[in-house]
């Protein structure tokens, strides 16, 4: 499904990073991948090792990430922001306004930054895809978990605008929103093997369990192909029917 595709995708030690380079690597793309942690050489190595086929970079900022890949490959099709960041609990009343800012940064800015520098490729190109990986948490919301949410929310809103602002260039532009999917960042291993914690979890979900990872990567290889290219300006949900 994705034969001779360049895919770029951020944080990939998180989240759906693994999983869906993973799954891409594996339909025949070529993926590059960004994550902190890959100024560390022995960092980008390990990932590398893990997945067969993708090439880790050691820059971190979005403009020469991007132009590397283009430098390398003379095209980008498939942009994914994985943009991941902890769900920090707090009251409104008792947030802290600096991890509020830190939040948009990780969950909005970052992601508004590689669709800015990737868009003009596309453009030249007329062609892309353009793929932020949010939450379907702004769906309903979650109470105390407002700085997540409102990124997330907003997220999901930069999507749908941008896939009428780029359509007429046939770059499809969507969010996929997972909610209630096992990552160490959401749902850490002690929460995950403590029985009651998870039931409690689970409750909410008519699925009556969590997602895997992989069945995530799978979707994300489905947007990322050309069977997608009729979809654009979607919030796609992934949670169980709890969105």
């Amino acid at each position: 499904m994705l034969k001779n595709k360049i895919i770029l995708i951020t944080d990939a030690m998180h989240f759906l990073g693994i999983p869906g380079s993973k799954a891409m690597t594996a339909e025949g793309a070529t993926i590059y991948a960004q994550d902190a942690a890959f100024e560390d050489a022995d960092s980008r190595a390990s990932f590398e090792s893990e997945v067969p086929g993708a090439i880790a970079l050691s820059e971190q900022e979005p403009e020469a990430i991007v132009e590397h890949v283009i430098a390398a490959e003379g095209r980008l099709d498939v942009m994914i922001n994985n943009d991941a960041f902890p769900a920090l609990k707090a009251a409104i009343d008792e947030a802290s306004i600096d991890d509020f800012r830190e939040t948009i940064e990780a969950l909005m800015v970052r992601g508004f930054r590689y669709a800015k520098v990737a868009s003009k490729h596309m453009k030249a190109a007329s062609q892309g895809k353009i793929i932020f990986v949010s939450s379907a948490a702004p769906k309903h919301g979650i109470p105390n978990y407002s700085m997540y949410v409102a990124a997330r929310g907003g997220t999901n809103a930069l999507a749908q605008t941008l896939a009428k602002e780029l359509g007429r260039y046939n770059i499809q532009v969507n969010a996929l929103a997972p909610n209630f999917v096992e990552s160490p960042t959401y749902f850490p291993k002690e929460i995950i093997e403590n029985e009651a914690a998870y039931k409690k979890i689970t409750a909410q979900i008519p699925l009556g369990r969590l997602g895997k990872r992989e069945e995530a990567g799978d979707y994300l290889v489905f947007l990322a192909s050309d069977k997608s290219n009729f979809i654009t300006g979607q919030v796609l949900y992934f949670a169980g029917g709890w969105a």
